[in-house]
């Protein structure tokens, strides 16, 4: 998992917390701070979803080409061995 969707998930419950105990005293200011905070940590969140993506993708990639290359090897073994036979 990403560091920005652990980061992003504290601020995102921080931010709520704050939030809602500015609902509850009545403090206008926290609860602006605290909205803000949740979306930060909503928007980090995003960005370590994409991260993962990103990161998961290249690694299917990677793992898809080696396992082609596996393929052309075998094949090139076979030929090989056809021929030697």
């Amino acid at each position: 998992m990403d560091k920005d969707r652990v980061k992003g998930a504290v601020n995102d419950a921080a931010g709520r917390a704050k939030r809602q105990v500015g609902e509850w005293t009545g403090n206008t200011n926290a609860q602006v701070e605290g909205a803000a905070q949740q979306l930060k940590g909503k928007a980090q969140k995003v960005v370590g979803n994409m991260k993962d993506a990103a990161r998961d993708a290249s690694r299917n990639n990677v793992d898809r080409e080696n396992e082609q290359e596996k393929g052309r090897q075998q094949e090139r073994e076979r030929e090989q061995h056809a021929h030697h036979g």
